[in-house]
């Protein structure tokens, strides 16, 4: 989306990527959701555990949608959005831990990859 946004920007058309947290939406009811049937046996005992997380989450997400909607639509009016809006408390928490966990694949893939350039230049 990133890329995308700079081929478009020149058409004065404008993205934002939406990170949202959990909103309590009827996604994880089962009239909307098809859960998965455990068919491979390596990932069974992962894919229970998984949907019965997702389950145990219904009917607790903390965002209100009717609050992102009008978050949205805020953006939307705006005429310089953010490239990006995170969108709820708990999304707004993990941000943090995720910058970290960046930083420190960069900085471990320093030795290896830092030094890819062609021998005529300084990368």
């Amino acid at each position: 989306m990133e890329a995308l946004h700079h081929d478009i920007k020149p058409y004065n058309i404008r993205t934002t990527i939406v990170e949202p947290g959990y909103f309590r939406t009827e996604l994880l009811v089962d009239a909307s959701t098809t859960w998965p049937e455990p068919t491979t046996e390596d990932y069974a005992e992962r894919t229970t555990a998984t949907v019965a997380a997702w389950k145990s989450i219904n009917g607790q997400q903390p965002g209100d949608p009717a609050k992102l909607a009008q978050a949205l639509l805020t953006l939307a009016a705006q005429d310089q959005p953010p490239l990006r809006f995170v969108a709820g408390a708990d999304a707004i928490e993990g941000v943090p831990a995720k910058a970290k966990e960046l930083l420190a694949q960069a900085e471990a893939s320093r030795e290896l990859g830092g030094h890819l350039g062609h021998d005529d230049t300084n990368a």
